[in-house]
């Protein structure tokens, strides 16, 4: 419904209209909060904010994403490039150094002993660099090669948006039929086939037709993994420790966005240079349809990755040690 409003304001307000939107829907859910969900208990310790790492570990993964943004249009060789680089490395560093010595660390490493936070947190960086950039790149084509106005690509995201719906209600029973390693498997392996499918209507003469089955296919297997790999990324750790947890899965998940559609947007301009009309419509479109097949070979790399989980789930634990993974899912 929202790539169908935000079609519907573009095309009769103007693209900064989308952004109005958010503010009052945002306020409406904080206010909504306070209402529907229950108070936290109160703590008997007080923790410390750890501004230190905080600090370092945003500075440095800004500027990483900074240096992947810029590269490409002011050369990777540029003094400012690099400068972002040396620097975003000397944050991160500082933030690993900081962590280990701090008695109230913001991200405590010893919590990557449990694999299936640390196989979590690497699927959602595969997810959202692979996955997380097609919506960027179909609109791309619909928009600048096909034409498309901002009202008929909101229509045609409808269809993806609801073979992505039905994938994470398929997640959901999945992973408490068959298991969550499996559940991932499945989800990767769907979404792969199904990207590479939908890399064949990444033509600048293919219609909307030819999009719809890899759409659907993709879409699919989107749902499935996006669903288990936030109850991944809870499974194992302590009650007093999920929001950390959740934390460290979800910065990695916007990491991985931005990252991902940093390299990717670079290696989709390829060959359009100085090019315009119909050469630039047919570079595009071959440039995004490499694109689309290498996020697929990553969706094979996500698979791969959950191999590594456990293939049984861990014995059950109290109602107060583990979270109802209906409610993980919220992420």
């Amino acid at each position: 419904m929202g790539a169908l409003l935000g079609g519907v304001l573009t095309e009769n307000f103007g693209w900064p209209a989308v952004f109005y939107v958010n503010v009052p829907l945002a306020a409406l859910v904080a206010l909504a909060a306070l209402a529907v969900i229950p108070r936290d208990p109160a703590r008997g310790q007080r923790r410390r904010f750890d501004l230190p790492g905080s600090l370092t570990v945003t500075g440095g993964a800004t500027l990483l994403v900074f240096a992947l943004v810029e590269g490409p249009e002011e050369g990777w060789g540029s003094p400012l490039v690099i400068g972002a680089l040396l620097l975003a490395a000397v944050l991160l560093a500082a933030f690993a150094a900081i962590e280990r010595r701090s008695a109230d660390p913001l991200m405590p490493f010893r919590l990557f002993r449990n694999r299936s936070l640390t196989i979590g947190m690497s699927v959602t960086f595969i997810y959202m660099a692979t996955y997380g950039v097609l919506p960027y790149f179909l609109t791309v084509l619909m928009q600048s090669v096909h034409g498309y106005s901002a009202l008929q690509t909101g229509m045609a995201f409808l269809v993806p948006s609801v073979a992505i719906a039905t994938g994470t209600q398929l997640g959901e029973r999945l992973t408490t039929r068959i298991g969550l390693r499996t559940t991932l498997l499945i989800g990767f392996a769907i979404g792969a086939v199904g990207t590479a499918v939908l890399a064949i209507g990444f033509d600048a003469d293919a219609g909307y037709g030819l999009l719809v089955p890899g759409l659907v296919v993709s879409g699919v297997g989107q749902g499935i993994v996006w669903t288990a790999m936030w109850i991944a990324a809870a499974t194992g750790t302590a009650a007093h420790e999920q929001g950390v947890a959740n934390g460290i899965a979800s910065t990695a998940l916007n990491i991985g966005n931005a990252i991902g559609l940093a390299v990717f947007t670079a290696l989709a301009d390829i060959g359009t240079e100085g090019k315009s009309g119909e050469s630039l419509r047919s570079a595009t479109a071959h440039g995004e349809l490499v694109v689309v097949l290498l996020t697929a070979a990553g969706m094979v790399a996500g698979l791969l990755v959950s191999l590594v989980l456990p293939r049984l789930a861990p014995p059950p634990a109290t109602a107060a040690e583990t979270p109802d993974p209906a409610h993980v899912t919220t992420g």
